[in-house]
């Protein structure tokens, strides 16, 4: 089996007694108790930006949660201070253990259904350095696949404090436990939610190359910006009351194609409650 390997994830382990409790007091999404499919998350800002995000899975009695390496230190420092007296350990295991992207799970190393909502992103798989290598040495099938789904993700396509949850539409794709108590950001993302004041949302962008962090232009008007583009397709968090014409998008003064997600609840020129 083919596992590609994910360069930019950074791996840490959380176990002992109060290890899910401490997770899932501070993280958006609900942290799972058995092995099969990881839970997306994000840990927020007070003011309700993310900060991190990524997956946890839970296998051989730890959480095993994986971020982006520009956030890691600061993820890390963070969890350390919310630990306080609770009882578990957070191994940084970004020295010692890699992550990679297959179509198939990998029951010899740490694997998880990468799965957000109804879109299933293939395994996510985490590994001893010693073990990997004769993995591929890119993850550009999976940002292929991740973009084409309309997936944002923290470093390639935005950066920290920048984006609120349900920017991501984590709202939509099982990203948030709406169910649960209380977590950092909780009361923005509750606001958010029943005030209905979501006004950018991920957007799938074709016909561009543009590096990351171009404005996109939608009446004469910025829209937002694009993320990584692979094979010509990008994912940018946009307003949509500004795309009152699809057909009409700019990149760096060429035309472009934006199309939504399969998984979108939202649509073009669509306006939040409070505008």
């Amino acid at each position: 089996m083919t596992i590609h390997l994910r360069a930019d994830r950074a791996v840490f382990r959380f176990s002992g007694p109060d290890a899910h409790k401490l997770l899932n007091d501070v993280v958006t999404g609900h942290m799972p108790t058995e092995p099969g499919t990881a839970a997306w998350w994000a840990l927020l800002s007070p003011q309700g930006k993310v900060l991190a995000e990524g997956l946890a899975g839970w296998q051989e009695d730890a959480l095993w949660v994986d971020v982006h390496q520009s956030v890691a230190d600061d993820f890390f420092k963070r969890m350390k201070m919310y630990r306080l007296r609770a009882n578990a350990v957070i191994d940084d295991l970004r020295e010692t253990h890699r992550v990679g992207y297959g179509v198939e799970p990998a029951p010899q190393f740490v694997s998880h259904l990468d799965r957000l909502g109804a879109i299933e992103m293939g395994y996510r798989i985490i590994a001893p350095v010693e073990a990997t290598a004769d993995w591929v040495g890119d993850d550009r099938d999976y940002q292929a696949a991740r973009i084409a789904a309309g997936i944002p993700q923290l470093g390639p396509d935005f950066g920290a404090n920048e984006a609120f949850a349900h920017d991501l539409g984590m709202d939509i794709l099982d990203g948030i436990d709406f169910e649960k108590g209380c977590y950092v950001g909780q009361e923005v993302v509750s606001r958010m939610k029943h005030r209905g004041t979501a006004r950018r949302r991920p957007v799938v962008v074709s016909s561009t190359d543009a590096p990351a962090g171009t404005s996109v232009i939608a009446g004469g008007r910025d829209a937002g910006s694009v993320g990584r583009s692979v094979d010509g397709k990008a994912v940018a968090i946009l307003r949509l009351d500004r795309i009152t014409d699809p057909s009409a998008v700019t990149i760096a003064d060429q035309p472009v194609s934006v199309t939504l997600p399969t998984w979108a609840t939202y649509v073009f020129g669509e306006s939040s409650v409070d505008e």
